[in-house]
């Protein structure tokens, strides 16, 4: 309950988020865990513990919803579909990533210590956790 707690505090700063895997790009060195979902009315809320181990990425991917993320440990690295890096969020921040296919992006761990994410994804009911998306032409 205290993670929970945790990220919707983070929510309500406006504050914070992070991803899935896609496996139109797949990832690697990812992995998520599932600590609680729950639908309400039109609404899923799925809270998920995301590990990227030393040189990991989620693969490139976007949300039907907006997602709030918190970094428990490590520095996530995350760039947007112009390849350009839009925040760099070491322990202790919170982010949001916003919805769409036109919010492509991915999550990367360049440090040397697993990345360790605390992700409250609130999607349309029925939604994925993450839609696939092909590599925009980067280079890393």
């Amino acid at each position: 309950m205290r993670k929970l707690t945790t990220v919707l505090a983070a929510a309500a700063l406006g504050v914070a988020l992070v991803p899935a895997t896609a496996s139109a790009t797949p990832g690697s060195g990812a992995s998520g865990t599932i600590i609680f979902q729950k639908t309400i009315g039109k609404t899923d809320y799925t809270l998920r513990e995301v590990t990227l181990q030393p040189g990991g990425y989620t693969g490139w991917h976007f949300h039907d919803g907006t997602l709030y993320a918190y970094v428990k440990a490590g520095t996530l690295t995350h760039n947007k579909s112009d390849c350009g890096i839009d925040g760099v969020y070491q322990a202790g921040r919170a982010f949001t990533e916003p919805s769409g296919p036109d919010h492509v992006h991915i999550g990367r761990n360049l440090g040397t210590t697993p990345v360790v994410l605390e992700v409250l994804y609130v999607l349309p009911a029925g939604s994925p956790l993450s839609e696939d998306a092909p590599n925009p032409g980067c280079d890393f």
